[in-house]
Parts: structure tokens; C-alpha cells; sequence
């Protein structure tokens, strides 16, 4: 279940109160490892430290770094957060949050007297890698509007390792951020999806809404087996709070495996065997071959007869990458090995300008 070594701390790369990059001595090789000082407390180099080697020893991809477990230099701390709920609860890193919904919460009667989402816009993606792409489009396009960023537990959990939203909260391009399920570290914590919407709208004050697990993904090939899958059911409870669900499609035309080619087989299954109601789809409009194969599959999964299906003009998602001084990469895969995939989640942003916004 857990493979886990005994390391020495030999350097530290970077280091602040949410992360720390390191590098240890593990058996005589010096290999990556991740710290989160709000959980173990910060390490010092020399520090002698138990690490889960686990994903490094499946040499898998996303995630493919030791991450400490427990500073032997470092045992002890004291409990110094308000709050009752527990997030990662009964394991051995179960931690209280100050979530928006407990009752000595000052928010407890926003989210109690909630009634709707008054169509606010909420688009949701699939994999992490879409949140810069669209921030990026909407910002640069709408600098006084405010996103939200509503991180799930479908993959990392720490807000605290994704690198592209503390680089889009230096910039300003995320005025807040809200971790829900058992993901933690968001400016908000809430316990699910209708709670974390909730917040929102009538806490964070968003225009727009950007929903998406944080990095990594898990995935087995199979059509129901990939986490993914939430998708459509954040679709739903947008759309039962009131909301107006928005869904960005996984489109790549550089992916190898033939089951991604185009849309994915991923949003295929989610447009058309899990969500339970009708939503946006944005469709970027590509050069006839692509987009001809793109059509043949909504046809061919009845999808335009499920959902609102609209074609979108969009050339301008590089540009305004460029324009924030931001890369983007997903799958090894940067812009121009990738560009229909980066271009899927900023078209979801000119359609909110253009039919959304006055």
C-alpha cells in the first residue's frame, strides 16, 4: 500500500509556509521530495526524514515525487487553526479546517439561507492544465471581473502543489480560491460542490466560476474509470443550484491513443452518459478536417441533441498567454505541440464574453 524510506535533507530548492522543494539523500542517490510545512513543519538541510517513495517506485508521471511523511528533527507541533471539520479524516494526516459551513463559521447563515445561483456563470473542466488558458483568456479581456477557482479532491489534494495557482494569484488573475471534499489549503474551505458554489457567489462575490481538480489525474483506460467523471456531476449541481453550467470539452489532436483523438472518449461519457441535464459546450472552430472529425462525433453520441452546442471563433489563446507572461503544458505537452487542448478552455472564456456578459 505505501512504500516509504528514511532520507537526509541536502537541499532545499525553494521554500515558503505552504511547500517546500527539496532534494534528499536517499540510500546514496539524490532524488526530489516535496514537504507541505503546515502538515510535517519545515525542514532544514540535514533534517533526517521518513518519505513515501511510493510514486517514484511506479515511476508514474503526475505525482512522481517523494513527499515527507514526518521530520525526525521536527516531531512535535501545536494545533493553531479554528474550526471543526476535518478534511483527509481518519488517516494519519486528518487536519481541522475553519470550513464556511460549521456553525461558529461567520458565514454559517450565508450558506444557510443560500437560495440561488442566479445563472452565474461556472465552467468546469476536466484537468488542471485548462485553469490557465482560460483565466488568461477571461482576464486579459474582463480585468475587473473576479474568478473564483474552486479546486476538488479528484486528484491532488494540497492546493498548496499546484504551481499555476500561486502563479495566477501573484498576477491577480484569481481573486479567490475554495477547496472542497477532502482537497484543503483554498482561501474558503467547504465540505462539497453546492456548498463550495455557494461560496462562490455570496462569499467570494465571483463573476465567473472555474471549477477543476487540482493537478494530476486518474485514469485506466476504461470508460467509466477516470476521476474525470466528476465533471458531470458538477455540471448537475450547478445547474440545480441555479447556476449556468458551462463544460469545457477535452479536445487534442497530438495525444497518441486514438480513444482521445478529437473529443476525448472522456467527455464523450460525461456529455453523454453522466451529466443529467443540458449545458454549454464551446467548440473552438479549427481548420475543416479537425473540426469535420469533431462534428462526426457529437453526431455520432446524439450530443447536439443533448446539449447547447456552440461554435466559437478563437485564435487569441496563445496571445493572451503571452500577454500574462504565461506557459501552459499538460501531458508533457506545451501550447504548439498541443493547441486545440489549450484552446478548448480559452474558447469557454470568449463564450462567456460573448453570450454571457453584456
Amino acid at each position: 500500500m505505501i512504500s516509504k524510506k528514511v532520507g537526509i535533507v541536502e537541499s532545499i530548492k525553494s521554500s515558503d509556509d505552504n511547500l517546500e522543494d527539496i532534494r534528499v539523500n536517499v540510500s546514496g542517490q539524490i532524488q526530489r521530495a516535496y514537504n507541505y510545512p503546515k502538515m510535517t513543519g519545515k525542514v532544514a538541510v540535514g533534517d533526517e526524514v521518513i518519505l513515501n517513495t511510493t510514486a517514484v517506485e511506479l515511476s508514474l508521471g503526475t505525482g512522481g515525487y517523494h513527499f515527507v511523511i514526518s521530520n525526525l528533527n521536527n516531531m512535535e507541533s501545536d494545533l493553531d487553526s479554528a474550526g471543526h471539520i476535518m478534511k483527509l479524516r481518519y488517516t494519519p494526516y486528518q487536519i481541522v479546517v475553519d470550513s464556511v459551513e460549521d456553525h461558529e463559521s461567520k458565514y454559517h447563515d450565508v450558506i444557510n439561507n443560500f437560495e440561488s445561483l442566479d445563472n452565474l456563470p461556472v465552467v468546469v473542466g476536466t484537468l488542471h492544465s485548462m485553469l490557465t488558458p482560460f483565466v488568461a483568456s477571461y482576464k486579459r479581456n474582463n480585468p475587473d471581473k473576479k474568478i473564483a477557482y474552486i479546486m476538488t479532491d479528484g486528484a491532488a489534494l494540497p492546493l498548496y502543489l499546484s504551481m499555476n495557482v500561486k502563479n495566477l494569484k501573484q498576477k491577480g488573475l484569481i481573486d479567490s480560491t475554495i477547496t472542497i471534499g477532502n482537497a484543503f489549503g483554498g482561501d474558503y474551505e467547504c465540505i462539497n460542490i453546492y456548498t463550495g458554489l455557494i461560496t462562490a457567489k455570496e462569499i467570494a462575490k465571483a463573476d465567473v466560476v472555474f471549477v477543476s481538480m487540482g493537478p494530476g489525474i486518474a485514469g485506466t483506460g476504461t470508460k467509466y474509470g477516470f476521476t474525470g467523471i466528476e465533471q458531470g456531476q458538477i455540471l448537475d449541481a450547478v445547474k440545480k443550484l441555479g447556476g449556468n453550467p458551462i463544460a469545457i470539452p477535452r479536445i487534442s489532436f497530438a495525444d497518441k491513443r486514438d480513444r482521445h483523438q478529437g473529443i476525448s472518449h472522456h467527455s464523450i461519457t460525461v456529455f453523454d452518459k453522466i451529466v443529467n441535464v443540458d449545458v454549454n459546450i464551446p467548440i473552438t472552430i479549427y481548420e475543416s478536417q479537425k473540426l469535420n472529425k469533431i462534428k462526426e462525433q457529437l453526431k455520432e453520441n446524439k450530443l447536439y441533441e443533448k446539449h447547447n452546442i456552440i461554435f466559437i471563433e478563437n485564435n487569441k489563446c496563445k496571445e493572451d498567454l503571452e500577454y500574462f507572461g504565461l506557459k501552459v503544458k499538460s501531458m508533457g505537452r506545451n501550447y504548439d505541440e498541443d493547441s486545440e487542448f489549450f484552446d478548448s478552455a480559452s474558447s469557454a472564456a470568449y463564450y462567456l464574453m460573448e453570450v454571457c456578459h453584456d
